[in-house]
C-alpha cells in the first residue's frame, strides 16, 4: 500500500493535469479515497486543474479540516467556482474554518452569477494610491506579493482605479517626484457584471497579461488574467458545440448519469416530435411512393445534402456571432451571401446528382425531379442555416441552443415535402416510364 501510495504521489506531482483528468474518471467516492492519499500541496496543484463540478463532487467525501485547508492553498477565483456546487452546508462548514479575511473574499466572489467576470477575477491585485512619490511607490512594490503585481495600476484613497503607471517612468523619475503625472489615463477596465465572455474577449482583442474589474463606481476589485481568458474561451467554444446537438452546456465526459438524462431527454424529445413531422410528410406521400418505390430510395440524398449545406452555413454564422464579427446592419447581407451560396452549390450539385440519377434508373423525370428538389433544399438548408441562430439571438436566446435541431427539422420537412410533392407533378411521366 505504502508503494502505491508513493507511485500516485510522484504521478500526482509531475503530471496534476493528467491526474486530475484520472480522477474525474472515477466515481466521486473512489476518486476521494486517491485524492486525500495525497500531501495537501499536491492535493493544491491537482484540485486546481479539476472542472469545477468534479473538484466539488470529490470534496464532497472528503474530511472537512482537509476541505478547508486546501481552499486556503487554492486561487480564491477557482474556490468560489468549486463552493457553487457544493451543499450549503458544506460550502459553510468550509468558510467557517477559514480565515476571515480568505472567507470574506470567497463570500464577495460567491455573490456574483457563474457568467460574470466578477465571479472569474482574482481579488489579490496590488494598487499603488495616485499621491505617494516615486520612493514611496517603489517601496509598496517591493513590499507586494510577486503574485499580485500584473501592472502597475494606480487608485485614488478610495481604491476608484485612475490610471497606471510605465515602470520605466516610475524608475527613471527622481525620489522625490509625485507619481500623478506619470499615471497613464484612461486604463482599460470591466465591470464586474460585465459577461465573462466579452472580457476575455477584450484580453485577446487587446492583448493585456491582465484586465482589471472594478465595480459600479470604479473601484478596483481585482483581475482577469490572460489564462483565465483563454480557459473561458474554451470553455465557451466547447459550450456552444454541446448545445448545438442538444448537450448540456455544463456537461463533461464523466458527468453522472443523471446530469446526461436531465441535460439531453427534453431535446431528445424536441428531436423526436420533428421527427415525427418530417415523417407525416411522407406520410402524405405514402401512395406516390407504393407506386415508385426509386422515390424511397433517393430520399435520403436529398435530406443528406441539404443537412450538411445547412451545418455549413451555421458554422460559418456561428462563428461569426463568437467573435463578434455580425453587426446589426450586416444581418441581412450575411443571409444574402449564404442564400447564393446554397443556392449555386444547390445547381452544381444538381447537375451531377440527376445525371447519377438517370444512368442509373434511366428515367429523365426522376432526374429533374431529385435536381430540382435538391437546388430547392440546399437554397432553404443554407437560408436556415444562417436565419436561425440570428433569429434565437434577436429573441434574446443562446443561438447555439439546439439550432442543428431546428435545422435538421426544416432541411427534412423542405426536402420531403419538395422531392415528394415535384414527383406527384410529374407523376405521369415517372409512371409512364417505369
Amino acid at each position: 500500500m505504502k508503494t502505491n501510495d508513493a507511485l500516485i504521489r510522484i504521478f500526482a506531482e509531475r503530471h496534476p493535469e493528467e491526474a486530475a483528468r484520472a480522477l474525474e474518471s472515477l466515481e466521486s467516492g473512489e476518486a476521494a479515497k486517491v485524492f486525500q492519499r495525497l500531501p495537501l500541496s499536491v492535493m493544491g496543484a491537482v484540485a486546481a486543474r479539476l472542472a469545477p463540478a468534479a473538484a466539488a463532487s470529490v470534496l464532497s467525501h472528503v474530511d472537512p479540516a482537509v476541505m478547508t485547508s486546501l481552499f486556503n492553498a487554492m486561487p480564491p477565483q477557482h474556490t468560489a467556482m468549486v463552493l457553487q456546487h457544493l451543499e450549503e452546508a458544506r460550502r459553510e462548514a468550509a468558510l467557517t474554518g477559514m480565515p476571515e479575511t480568505g472567507a470574506r473574499q470567497l463570500r464577495d466572489l460567491l455573490k456574483y452569477p457563474p457568467s460574470a467576470a466578477g465571479a472569474l477575477m482574482d481579488p489579490h491585485v496590488t494598487a499603488i494610491p495616485i499621491d505617494l512619490n516615486c520612493q514611496q511607490a517603489i517601496t509598496a512594490i517591493r513590499k507586494a506579493p510577486r503574485e499580485t503585481l500584473h501592472y502597475l495600476y494606480v487608485t485614488d484613497r478610495e481604491r476608484k482605479l485612475v490610471g497606471v503607471l510605465n515602470l520605466r517612468d516610475l524608475l527613471l523619475s527622481a525620489p522625490k517626484d509625485p507619481v500623478e503625472p506619470l499615471v497613464k489615463k484612461p486604463v482599460q477596465s470591466v465591470g464586474d457584471m460585465t459577461d465573462r465572455e466579452d472580457a476575455a474577449r477584450r484580453i485577446k482583442e487587446l492583448d493585456l497579461l491582465a484586465l482589471p474589474v472594478v465595480d459600479a463606481e470604479g473601484r478596483l476589485l481585482g483581475v482577469i488574467k490572460h489564462d483565465q481568458a483563454l480557459d473561458v474561451a474554451q470553455e465557451e467554444a466547447f459550450e456552444d458545440m454541446q448545445k448545438m446537438a442538444g448537450a448540456g452546456g455544463d456537461e463533461t465526459a464523466f458527468s453522472p448519469v443523471s446530469v446526461v438524462v436531465k441535460r439531453r431527454l427534453p431535446w431528445l424529445y424536441v428531436n423526436l416530435l420533428t421527427a415525427f413531422l418530417a415523417s407525416a410528410v411522407v406520410a402524405v406521400f405514402e401512395g406516390t411512393i407504393q407506386q415508385i418505390t426509386a422515390l424511397a430510395v433517393l430520399l435520403p440524398i436529398v435530406a443528406g445534402q441539404g443537412g450538411n449545406t445547412g451545418a455549413q452555413s451555421l458554422a460559418v454564422v456561428m462563428r461569426g456571432i463568437s467573435l463578434r464579427e455580425i453587426l446589426p446592419g450586416r444581418r441581412f447581407r450575411l443571409i444574402a451571401k449564404e442564400l447564393a451560396g446554397g443556392t449555386i452549390n444547390g445547381f452544381l450539385i444538381a447537375v451531377g446528382t440527376g445525371l447519377c440519377v438517370w444512368a442509373w434508373d434511366g428515367r429523365w423525370a426522376l432526374a429533374a425531379v431529385i435536381a430540382i428538389a435538391m437546388v430547392v433544399n440546399m437554397a432553404v438548408a443554407a437560408l436556415s442555416g444562417a436565419a436561425i441562430p440570428l433569429a434565437l439571438r434577436l429573441l434574446g436566446r443562446d443561438p447555439a441552443q439546439s439550432a442543428s435541431i431546428f435545422l435538421t427539422t426544416v432541411t427534412d420537412v423542405v426536402g420531403f415535402g419538395c422531392f415528394l410533392g415535384l414527383a406527384v407533378l410529374f407523376q405521369p411521366m415517372l409512371a409512364g416510364a417505369a
